[in-house]
């Protein structure tokens, strides 16, 4: 018996399957991402899930606009009470490409599995979105929760690199990324996320926002980029029904290592 979760990513992964039919034509072969990242906090979407240090590893691959693969979070402390122990695996699948017809404007289409192994739990999120080609990379996506919560979350972002604004050694510059992002939660959403004991959160509104700054070199096929992240609760019931952390204002920090093949 296929469950409700089974089913939805079985669709997702028809539908990736077919895009990708469409794009043989334009294959370069299959290459692979590796991605290394410490945080000294985890927030996700507003959630302080780790008040703490984190080691993030990946591993995809791309193939004619499909990619795929497998992202962690480990904690490297026992303020969680799970040191050395992975409390996030997930597992995705997503197409993307070009609208037809459509100068400068992208799509994507995917699949996410949230697996929780501290909690024995798991959830799946399908999403849709659309990014512009012009100045500050504007983009929206749709995730929807399946699963657990039958919610819907919307991110805004928006985005700008300089390709290098100091240079270490010869040949050797620093880039600089600064993205941003506005979070958007549905009742649903809300409600299974945000709602504690002591508030029950039954409206929609806007979540979080989200600020960050990093400054990328690349040294003998990898990429080093240390950063500076700030998130934010905007919604006040939200606030102040955030269990995660009274505050609900964080500011970390985060070096990422990566490399492709």
């Amino acid at each position: 018996m296929i469950t409700k979760c089974g089913k939805w990513i079985l669709v997702a992964a028809v539908l990736v399957s077919c895009f990708v039919s469409f794009s043989a034509a334009d294959d370069g072969g299959v290459s692979f991402d590796i991605t290394n990242d410490f945080y000294s906090k985890y927030i996700w979407r507003g959630q302080n899930l780790n008040d703490d240090y984190a080691y993030q590893p990946g591993i995809g691959f791309t193939y004619a606009g499909l990619t795929g693969g497998v992202w962690g979070s480990l904690d490297l402390t026992d303020i969680t009470d799970n040191e050395g122990e992975f409390t996030e695996v997930d597992y995705y699948l997503d197409y993307s490409g070009d609208v037809p017809g459509i100068d400068g404007l992208g799509f994507s289409i995917g699949v996410i599995n949230y697996h929780f192994p501290s909690v024995v739990g798991d959830t799946t999120e399908v999403y849709w979105g659309f990014g512009l080609d012009m100045p500050l990379s504007p983009t929206i996506t749709v995730y929807h929760d399946v699963d657990v919560a039958d919610g819907t979350y919307i991110s805004f972002g928006l985005s700008h690199s300089v390709g290098s604004i100091v240079e270490i050694a010869p040949d050797v510059g620093v880039g600089m990324d600064i993205g941003a992002s506005l979070g958007w939660g549905d009742s649903n959403y809300n409600k299974q996320y945000w709602s504690s004991d002591a508030q029950a959160i039954d409206s929609s509104g806007l979540n979080d926002l989200a600020l960050s700054v990093s400054f990328p070199v690349e040294l003998g096929g990898w990429t080093f980029a240390p950063s500076l992240n700030y998130v934010t609760l905007l919604d006040s019931e939200i606030r102040r029904s955030d269990n995660f952390n009274s505050s609900s204002d964080y500011f970390f920090t985060g070096l990422s290592l990566s490399t492709s093949f």
